[in-house]
C-alpha cells in the first residue's frame, strides 16, 4: 500500500490487521503526516462516544497526526476531514457526496463516512472511517441517519485502495488549504456540499431550520425565536 501513496501523510505508515482503534495507534511523538490503518477496530468509535463497527475488509478506517498552526481552531478539522472524505467517495462513485454538519458524509441520503477529531499533547489525531464494501445485511440497524456504503449505493465494490490513497492525498492538500488560510479557503467546496441546508432540524430540543455552515464552522439554524449558531451538539433532521 504504502508505495500507492503520493502525498506525504502515510510517512511513518502504521498496519495492523486488527486494532482496538486507529486513534490509539497514534500520539504526538509522531510527525505530522503519520497514518495509522487498521481493517478491523473492536472498539472503533465516532461522535459522543458512539460505536463504529464494520466487517473485516470492508472499510477505511485511517487516523492521521496533524499539527495545526495555533491560530487555527481544531474543532474546524472534522469539517476539513468530511470534506476530503465527500470528494474522494464522489470521484469513487460517480455520485454527489454531501457533508452533515459537523462531519458526516452522505450518499444517496445515507451515511457511509464519519470522522472525529482528538488532542494529544498539541497534536491533532483525525480519524476518518469510511463504508465502502459493506452489503446491506452488514450495515447496523437503528441508526439516527440511515447507514450507507459505496457498495450497498452503487451495487458494486470498489477498490479500497484506490480510494485511501485518493483520500489521503485530498486531506493532504485540504488541510495544507485550511492551515494556510482557515475555512475561508475551502469554503467554496464546503458549502456547495452542505446537507442540512434548507432541512428542518432539531438542536438539543430546539426545532428550526438550517440556513448553512458559516464560515467560522457553527452551524446557523433560523428557529422560531431568531437565528442560532450551533458550535457543537447533535443535530436531528427531517427527511
Amino acid at each position: 500500500m504504502q508505495p500507492l501513496l503520493q502525498g506525504r501523510f502515510g510517512r511513518p505508515y502504521l498496519y495492523l490487521d486488527r486494532c482496538e482503534t486507529t486513534q490509539r495507534m497514534l500520539d504526538a511523538a509522531q510527525p505530522e503526516g503519520a497514518v495509522a490503518l487498521c481493517e478491523e477496530q473492536t472498539a472503533g468509535r465516532g461522535r459522543l462516544g458512539r460505536r463504529w463497527e464494520a466487517p473485516a475488509g470492508t472499510s477505511i478506517l485511517v487516523s492521521v497526526v496533524l499539527r495545526p498552526p495555533r491560530e487555527r481552531k481544531p474543532a474546524e478539522l472534522p469539517l476539513v476531514g468530511g470534506m476530503a472524505a465527500a470528494i474522494a467517495v464522489e470521484r469513487a462513485t460517480g455520485l454527489a457526496a454531501q457533508l452533515k454538519w459537523p462531519n458526516d458524509v452522505m450518499l444517496d441520503r445515507r451515511k457511509v463516512a464519519g470522522g472525529i477529531a482528538e488532542l494529544k499533547d498539541g497534536a491533532v489525531v483525525l480519524g476518518i472511517g469510511i463504508n465502502v464494501n459493506q452489503r446491506p445485511g452488514d450495515l447496523p440497524d437503528g441508526t439516527k441517519a440511515p447507514a450507507g456504503s459505496l457498495r450497498s449505493v452503487t451495487g458494486r465494490e470498489h477498490d479500497r485502495a484506490a480510494l485511501l490513497v485518493d483520500l489521503l492525498l485530498e486531506l493532504e492538500q485540504r488541510y495544507e488549504a485550511w492551515r494556510d488560510g482557515g475555512l475561508d479557503a475551502v469554503y467554496e467546496d464546503l458549502g456547495a456540499r452542505d446537507f442540512l441546508r434548507g432541512r428542518r432540524v432539531t438542536v438539543d430540543g430546539v426545532e428550526g431550520t438550517a440556513q448553512r455552515i458559516e464560515r467560522d464552522g457553527r452551524l446557523l439554524v433560523e428557529t422560531a425565536s431568531g437565528p442560532l449558531l450551533v458550535e457543537s451538539g447533535e443535530v436531528y433532521y427531517r427527511g
